[in-house]
């Protein structure tokens, strides 16, 4: 039904702008540029990465991901040839020097995070967030479990929410509700458990093997003796590059994961899904895809900076460079399936034997 007075159908709403909202990464992303001289620096003409990182004095990973969120907040330009230059907009307030320079704005920005974000809040790891990007990389990284642990086990819950309409967008999509034979699903970086059990709640034929660190998986049992759902999981502790995930699963679901993992490690990940795997089987991938040349969306373009601050080697990808990696390890067929979520889900199967 259209909207009324409209004669257009209604879009979904989607959590992306909430999100995006929540996060509050923008103005501390444009005072890390300021503070390493970015727009002072493009201010001379057009330069490519290399060269603002070696004229800035900061890591080449640091300059990437604050100069490609830069452009997602329409501050930055990119030409063909793979060089960054300002905008009217930064050029006019944001370059030192000029009359109206508005950049420390964003220093006192930074100060005023320092001074009310609690030690122990979820982001106060952005209060490092100049460091970060000179060193490209923090001081403890949560992708690690002795730093991780205890820090994703304290807000996955809340996460329940955001992605479940995407999971039961997922479960239609594999028409779970129809199966009549057992469906034996591997959930990596389970967390919350939201796939496994919206997978389940489709059909009692489901039963879901959750993997993440211990701490973590205390959340999972949690959620899923909540929804009742507790006797159709079993629980692997330990490490996704480590962990036994067993075999002949029929579906694997990593959902926002690679992001953490960055490529080398994702990589690795993905060819270990495709042994778990029963021939036929499909993998669906849940994250923040960015565009082919690294100019939108915005929120992907944020959450690689919230990457660069939070972990090792962490980013945002492409839906080509995923489905590169998942042809490599041997899916084939890798396709994007719309959502109403903040990220589209990308499929893939493992050939028949």
């Amino acid at each position: 039904m259209n909207a009324p007075g409209t004669g257009a159908t209604p879009e979904k709403p989607t959590p992306e702008k909430l999100i995006q909202l929540a996060s509050g990464f923008a103005p501390l992303i444009v005072g890390a540029a300021v503070q390493h001289r970015v727009f002072d620096l493009l201010e001379q003409g057009p330069k490519t990465l290399e060269q603002v990182a070696s004229e800035s004095g900061a890591s080449l990973r640091g300059i990437r991901a604050v100069m490609n969120a830069l452009i997602g907040l329409k501050l930055l330009r990119k030409d063909d040839a793979g060089r960054y230059a300002l905008t009217p907009e930064s050029a006019a307030f944001l370059v030192r020097g000029k009359p109206q320079f508005l950049g420390a704005l964003f220093g006192d920005v930074q100060v005023k995070w320092r001074a009310t974000a609690a030690e122990t809040g979820r982001w106060r790891m952005w209060l490092d967030i100049n460091d970060v990007v000179r060193a490209g990389k923090p001081a403890a990284p949560v992708n690690l479990e002795q730093h991780g642990g205890e820090y994703f086990k304290g807000f996955v819950e809340a996460l329940f929410a955001t992605n479940y309409r995407a999971a039961r967008t997922l479960a239609e999509a594999l028409g779970i509700a129809h199966k009549e034979k057992p469906v034996r699903v591997l959930d990596l970086a389970a967390g919350s458990g939201v796939w496994g059990i919206a997978l389940a709640r489709e059909s009692p034929r489901v039963t879901v093997t959750a993997v993440d660190w211990p701490s973590v998986l205390e959340i999972t049992k949690t959620v899923a003796r909540r929804c009742g759902l507790l006797h159709r999981f079993q629980f692997v502790a330990g490490d996704l590059l480590s962990a036994d995930f067993g075999v002949g699963h029929d579906i694997s679901i990593l959902g926002h994961i690679l992001h953490t993992e960055g490529a080398t490690r994702s990589q690795a990940l993905l060819k270990r899904a495709f042994a778990a795997l029963a021939p036929g089987g499909i993998i669906a991938i849940a994250d923040f895809l960015v565009n082919e040349d690294r100019t939108g969306p915005p929120l992907a373009l944020m959450w690689a900076v919230n990457m660069l601050v939070q972990t090792e080697e962490g980013d945002t990808f492409s839906f080509g460079e995923i489905g590169g990696w998942l042809r490599d390890a041997g899916f084939e067929n890798p396709r994007p399936l719309e959502n109403p979520g903040p990220s589209p889900l990308i499929l893939a199967k493992k050939p028949e034997e």
